[in-house]
C-alpha cells in the first residue's frame, strides 16, 4: 500500500490548510487512519486518529478545536484540517494507515506557519 500525502505549505498565524492522504488501495479496506507530525528537535507525535466507521476521533489537546480529521470514501482520501494555525504547528505531517495487521506511511509535507 502506498499513500500520497498533500496539502502542505506555507500560512499565516491564524490562517487554515487542509492535508490530504490517499492510498493506493480501496479505503474501505483501512481499518484505522492517522496524521503525525514532527517538529525541528522534537520527537513525533500523533496529531489525529479517525477509526474505520469514521465516527471515532482523537486529537492532541493542543489541536482540539482547531483541527478536524475525516475519511471521505467517495474520494478514496483522508484528510486534516487545520483552521486558526500556530507557529508552534510547524511541522512534517505525515499520514499513516493500517490495514489488517500492517502499517503504512505516506511520505511527509511541510507546514510552516509564519508570524
Amino acid at each position: 500500500v502506498q499513500l500520497q500525502a498533500s496539502g502542505g505549505g506555507l500560512a499565516q498565524v491564524g490562517g487554515s490548510l487542509r492535508l490530504s492522504c490517499t492510498p493506493s488501495v480501496s479505503i474501505s479496506s483501512i481499518t484505522a487512519m492517522g496524521w503525525y507530525r514532527r517538529a525541528p528537535g522534537k520527537q513525533r507525535e500523533l496529531v489525529a486518529s479517525i477509526g474505520s466507521g469514521g465516527s471515532r476521533t482523537n486529537y492532541l489537546d493542543s489541536v482540539k478545536g482547531r483541527f478536524a480529521v475525516s475519511r471521505d470514501n467517495a474520494n478514496n482520501a483522508m484528510y486534516l484540517q487545520m483552521n486558526s494555525l500556530k507557529p508552534e504547528d510547524t511541522a512534517v505531517y505525515t499520514c499513516l494507515m493500517t490495514q489488517k495487521d500492517y502499517q503504512y506511511w505516506g511520505r511527509g509535507t511541510q507546514v510552516t506557519v509564519s508570524s
